[in-house]
């Protein structure tokens, strides 16, 4: 009986069948719930993606409130932040049970660290012929930003005799037109706080012939609305403004705003910076213009240079806009000719040197020094080292920190360029 019942083979495909269903619907299964399983997670993981860069991303809570620490540490609003942004990612989400997420934003130096991570559980399907119910997905998502360095910046303004110079080609030869000696120079002559009336400043204006220094003190008033526009909280960047002085009789670092960030505030005073004035023609040989003396002055009014991480610790930057030519008294250590004492040249880049060793950057703005051909001092005594004076200017300035700029290019133009390379915006990273 029992070799019979062994034998039959009519029934096998059916018990086969049957022996193989569970398998077949498991591996089956297996397929279909991973796809669902694989989704959930494709959702979350965007979802957590897009919290950990909104928390740090440039124009975020969190970072507003980073660049405002004065200390390393947790930055709870940005957690909130992320926490709205993966909550708005899934709401609209199905397929899923989220068990548990949490988000970490954290301020190291200047660099930002957001970090989410969520756990969650897809229910199977036909899986649960063989007793698996459910997947457990987890996943995790980081993104760093770096923020902005902070800087204080020093701005040293050449308003010394030969700022007086028309600001343009046409400027200038509208004063040479206009003046019995063909002088293309606006000398600004104040003697016992009397102005003369006479003199080529006032020719200057009545022309409406823009001087150079005119040009230079726009410009920095405009700096001032571009470094408010880029930086990212109200302390990152502070300006403070220096010229060479009011008048010639007392030739020293004139501050024109103290540091600050109002920058504000500070752009109404850059609007008053002015030509130095003189007593008279040839006043103490003209001898207005000591870079030495300047760079020296400045290093003093700038603090101990810092590594820009922190508020209380930031970058130093002399930020130096001038025509390049020294005039000034130097009997012993001139680089050109000298007239008895008097020291005619390009920079010398020994003054800017020192600045550079103790840790502070220079920028330098150097508005070309345009030719006067008929000048005779100029042709004397500024013509045999023209060509010099870009070159010394170069080397003054830190590495890629200078720029040159014709009176046709635009002075604002070229301030603003410099400023914006200086502080190049970082890049965000995930």
């Amino acid at each position: 009986m029992l070799d019979k019942l062994l034998g039959d083979r009519s029934g096998n495909f059916g018990i086969m069948s049957a022996l193989l269903l569970v398998p077949l619907i498991a591996a089956a299964g297996l397929a279909i719930d991973l796809t669902d399983a694989l989704e959930a997670r494709n959702q979350l993981q965007g979802a957590a993606d897009a919290a950990a860069l909104g928390a740090v991303a440039e124009k975020s809570i969190g970072t507003a409130e980073a660049m405002k620490m004065m200390t390393d540490g947790a930055i709870t609003p940005a957690v909130q932040d992320a926490e709205k942004i993966f909550a708005a990612q899934i709401a609209s989400a199905t397929g899923y049970t989220l068990t548990d997420h949490a988000a970490t934003v954290t301020k190291v130096n200047n660099q930002l660290t957001a970090m989410f991570t969520y756990t969650a559980t897809v229910p199977t399907t036909l899986l649960k012929v063989i007793g698996k119910n459910e997947f457990t997905v987890t996943g995790q998502a980081t993104a760093v930003f770096q923020t902005e360095t902070y800087r204080d910046f020093y701005l040293l303004l050449d308003n010394t005799p030969s700022m007086g110079v028309g600001a343009t080609t046409a400027d200038i030869n509208t004063m040479i037109a206009h003046t019995s000696d063909k002088c293309a120079f606006a000398c600004h002559i104040v003697n016992n706080g009397v102005e003369d009336e006479n003199s080529y400043y006032n020719l200057a204006k009545s022309l409406g012939v823009t001087i150079r220094i005119d040009v230079v003190a726009n410009a920095t008033a405009a700096l001032m609305d571009t470094a408010v526009s880029v930086r990212r909280s109200d302390n990152q960047y502070r300006m403070a403004v220096y010229t060479f002085g009011q008048k010639a009789e007392d030739t020293k670092l004139l501050e024109i705003s103290p540091l600050t960030d109002n920058l504000v505030d500070a752009k109404s005073k850059a609007s008053l910076i002015d030509l130095m004035s003189i007593p008279y023609q040839g006043y103490n040989k003209d001898q207005q213009t000591d870079f030495d003396l300047a760079m020296k002055n400045i290093g003093d009014k700038m603090g101990t240079p810092g590594t820009g991480l922190t508020p209380s610790d930031p970058e130093k930057i002399v930020f130096f806009v001038s025509d390049g030519v020294g005039d000034s008294k130097k009997p012993t250590t001139c680089t050109k000719m000298l007239t008895g004492t008097r020291c005619q040249e390009p920079i010398d880049t020994r003054a800017c040197q020192p600045l550079k060793d103790k840790g502070y950057k220079i920028a330098v703005l150097y508005t070309t020094y345009l030719p006067l051909p008929t000048n005779s001092w100029y042709n004397s005594w500024i013509k045999p080292f023209q060509s010099e004076i870009s070159t010394r200017m170069q080397n003054c300035a830190s590495s890629g920190y200078f720029f040159e700029v014709s009176p046709s290019q635009g002075i604002s133009d070229a301030m603003n360029t410099l400023f914006l390379k200086i502080v190049s915006t970082p890049r965000l990273s995930g």
